[in-house]
């Protein structure tokens, strides 16, 4: 089947001398891989590996057989060239991070075009902010929404989360975040792309950072922390 879609870029693997292995999420095929014959080759027939970064947002025209293998590339180019993510050190940190949050995250062979539309937004907006130190932040909880376990927030005066049933509650449980952590965890919940990015200390966005990885955990089967979160961390320690 000969399919036209957007997608982003998950992971790439190099296979062989000239060739990678991309996996990426289509916007119409959910998780696709790919075989990319001659990416480090030159000349006719060879294609630019520069477009199989992590997170690059591409316009594919590929041959689906749908039988669980690897798929072929007709054509492709860049949907929306980046300015600044690859050339600025802490958004690059920030993207790879992501990235592999994604390829950990997304399995399916299954449309989800309104998380698709999600991040393609997300990512173009992080593209153009000078200001972007809380994006990973705000992306991750912003997914849970498309994977079907953002936090109810009706009942957010109450003193504790517990993430494992995803509401607030009077009563602490082993489960439960901490009042100091819930309290953190509500200001997230009420932050967005546009707010000041400066709201949360080096500290805080750390903490925050280990809450939301402790959500995933208790919903996402199979769960593991991205090996780039080590990295995240120590460049995010002084970033104010």
């Amino acid at each position: 089947m000969l399919i036209k879609t957007k997608a982003v870029v998950l992971s790439a693997v190099k296979y062989q001398e000239k060739s990678l292995i991309v996996k990426c999420f289509t916007q119409f095929s959910g998780v696709k891989s790919y075989y990319i014959r001659n990416a480090f080759s030159k000349g006719k027939g060879a294609q630019n590996n520069a477009y199989f970064r992590p997170l690059t947002l591409l316009e594919i025209e590929a041959q689906h057989k749908n039988k669980g293998g690897l798929e072929y590339l007709k054509e492709l180019k860049l949907a929306h060239p980046y300015q600044t993510i690859y050339s600025d050190f802490y958004k690059n940190s920030m993207g790879i991070f992501i990235a592999e949050m994604l390829h950990n995250l997304i399995k399916e062979e299954e449309p989800n075009e309104p998380l698709f539309e999600y991040l393609e937004t997300a990512l173009l907006w992080f593209d153009h902010q000078e200001e972007a130190a809380n994006f990973h932040l705000i992306v991750l909880l912003g997914i849970t929404k498309y994977l079907g376990f953002y936090p109810d927030f009706s009942e957010s005066e109450e003193a504790f989360f517990n993430p494992l049933a995803g509401n607030f509650t009077a009563f602490f449980e082993k489960s439960c975040f901490e009042a100091e952590e819930t309290q953190l965890f509500k200001r997230l919940l009420t932050h967005g792309f546009q707010s000041n990015q400066q709201i949360f200390s080096a500290r805080e966005r750390n903490a925050l950072l280990e809450l939301l990885l402790r959500y995933y955990n208790l919903h996402i089967s199979g769960f593991r922390n991205p090996k780039s979160l080590s990295v995240l961390r120590e460049i995010f320690s002084n970033f104010k």
